[in-house]
């Protein structure tokens, strides 16, 4: 069965298309998979267009109106390898301060991390750097939280370990497992660390953490460079 998905405009990453976390969130709650998701994205999701969704042998696909493959879904699970070592909600809070994109961001009004989306529009996330591969940002947990918010959540926070500011990167794939949403108004915990690059690409990963230390989800992600025009 096919059906139509509209991504809001306020769901936006780079300028024009959306956002790849809250995408992969989008087409993983397609799937209701009860261990997780692998999503790969094909082209810039696109903004306030009808796009389809349609079940296909390994999951799920996305298709712009001309057709075209924009992401495509299906089950996958992470083990606990996927895990980055937390630190507490103040050392978040003070790596924030020192978060690179303040100063020089490529993507300035992304829905996540963008420093020029209003409070209460966008997540606000500020990954700062805590050490030479890791990054940290406090999220205050907004009241409409959900698993979708979750997955966008988990996205920026490891590409700024890359990081963003030196080689703009773009999410190319995400595999995800969200054991639970976060309380609303809880003060967690996102941790990003950059496992290496190659070429174009960079592994990442990243962990949700809720106020105990507890890790509420996970990610490993493929990020791809940006080619100078």
């Amino acid at each position: 069965m096919v059906r139509d998905m509209v991504i809001d405009w306020r769901f936006n990453g780079p300028p024009g298309s959306a956002n790849g976390g809250y995408t992969a969130g989008l087409l993983a709650r397609e799937l209701a998979a009860p261990g997780g998701a692998v999503v790969t994205l094909r082209r810039p999701p696109p903004l306030d267009t009808p796009l389809d969704v349609a079940p296909t042998d390994a999951g799920v696909a996305l298709t712009d109106p001309e057709g075209r493959l924009v992401a495509d879904a299906a089950p996958a699970e992470l083990g606990d390898e996927a895990l980055v070592a937390p630190v507490s909600w103040a050392a978040a809070v003070a790596a924030s301060r020192h978060y690179s994109g303040l100063t020089s961001h490529p993507f300035p009004t992304c829905f996540v991390c963008g420093p020029d989306r209003a409070p209460g529009d966008g997540l606000r996330l500020f990954p700062g750097r805590v050490d030479a591969t890791r990054t940290a940002a406090p999220w205050l947990v907004p009241g409409d939280v959900d698993e979708t918010l979750v997955w966008a959540a988990l996205d920026c926070p490891g590409g700024w370990a890359v990081p963003l500011e030196a080689r703009p990167y773009v999410l190319g794939r995400i595999t995800a497992s969200v054991a639970k949403a976060p309380e609303p108004g809880s003060q967690c915990v996102i941790m990003g660390e950059v496992l290496g690059e190659e070429g174009r690409k960079a592994r990442v990963r990243t962990t949700l953490y809720d106020p105990t230390g507890a890790p509420l989800a996970r990610a490993s992600s493929t990020w791809i460079a940006i080619a100078p025009v």
